[in-house]
């Protein structure tokens, strides 16, 4: 008889159990976070090697005073003027230059007539040349007389042309087109030759001198992209011209000079960070956002058929825009977390959105 309460005891404990096991399962899932979720997506992404150095002038040109001891008059240009070939950027004074070269103009003209003088005897002397009306040492005078003058003639010529050219450098005339970085010339300064008065940048070409790792060299070749985060966050593409023979003994890095569009024109002296771009290859990859960064690892939450949240550690490669690359622990077909992993716990129950937008329209 006692057998009897007992047996209807535990029935009841059945059947309090079964009842409310839908109750806590619809408790669990009301209480379930609800999620995106999307799978890895397949891209074709540039294999990059990371870069860093200066932004320098492809190349400098010095424009320096060429005559001595002349006062400058003149200053035409100042930094940041963008000037030509040819174009005159300041003047030195040029009085005492003229004067020489009246002087030398004179000259030439003295020795012209001494050389019509020369002529004029040697002329008689060769018509009188074995008649005996002259002697023969005296024909030889005339004739090396004439010779000299000659002489004379083409000195004053070259005294008179280097003059003229000492002229034309009293103006200070661009090198190359390009874009004044320094200026030095001050108005009244006494210069001597040799003195830097103006420097540019040719073209206004700025290249990238970018450090490499020295194991990297083998595989950067000119022509090949590269890419730099400049000021305000813009960023600029330039390609490789040339890659440096000699690895540095210090850093064990080598140098890659990356030439820049012209219309980019990025701050001279600017230390920048970027990558090279190699071989295009296949990327497996994931929203950033899906990311969880938990003692230094990376995690994803991957959602099963069960609708259960599991966290998966990852190995992490290339990054593109709000895309990251994913090297190991996950697969196409996985169903990942899109955002808000960091406040899901592992096998925890989570409603996907596309199924909750269903359970809505049903109700």
């Amino acid at each position: 008889m006692r057998a009897k309460p007992l047996l209807v005891a535990l029935f009841l404990g059945v059947k309090l159990v079964s009842a409310a096991a839908p109750a806590l399962a619809q408790q669990n899932e009301a209480a379930a976070l609800t999620v995106a979720v999307t799978k890895p997506a397949e891209r074709q992404w540039p294999e990059t090697i990371p870069a860093s150095g200066w932004l320098k002038p492809w190349h400098e040109a010095v424009i320096a005073a060429e005559i001595d001891g002349l006062r400058v008059t003149d200053v035409l240009v100042d930094v940041g003027s963008v000037v030509s070939r040819g174009q005159p950027l300041g003047r030195l004074a040029d009085e005492s230059v003229r004067a020489e070269l009246h002087y030398q103009e004179a000259a030439l003209a003295s020795a012209r007539a001494d050389l019509a003088k020369a002529r004029a005897n040697a002329g008689r002397a060769r018509k009188v040349e074995g008649s005996g009306a002259l002697s023969d040492e005296k024909i030889n005078e005339y004739l090396i007389a004439e010779q000299t003058a000659i002489a004379g003639v083409k000195s004053a010529e070259a005294s008179l042309e280097s003059q003229k050219i000492k002229l034309a450098k009293t103006t200070i005339l661009a090198a190359d087109d390009g874009l004044i970085t320094s200026r030095s010339a001050q108005l009244g300064a006494v210069v001597s030759s040799g003195t830097e008065l103006f420097r540019m940048i040719r073209q206004q070409r700025v290249e990238w001198q970018a450090e490499v790792s020295a194991r990297y060299l083998p595989r950067i070749k000119e022509g090949l992209t590269a890419t730099f985060v400049g000021p305000g966050e813009r960023r600029v593409k330039g390609t490789v011209r040339l890659v440096g023979p000699t690895v540095s003994t210090d850093t064990g890095r080598a140098l890659a000079y990356v030439a820049l569009p012209q219309q980019a024109r990025p701050p001279i002296g600017l230390y920048v960070t970027g990558q090279i771009e190699l071989e295009t290859t296949a990327a497996l990859t994931v929203p950033e956002a899906a990311l969880i960064l938990r003692d230094g690892i990376s995690y994803v939450f991957t959602v099963d058929a069960d609708k259960r949240a599991s966290r998966v550690r990852v190995e992490t490669g290339r990054r593109n825009g709000s895309e990251v690359e994913i090297l190991s622990g996950l697969n196409r077909t996985t169903e990942v977390v899109m955002a808000g992993g960091a406040f899901l716990s592992d096998k925890a129950f989570v409603r996907v959105v596309g199924d909750a937008l269903e359970e809505g329209e049903a109700r």
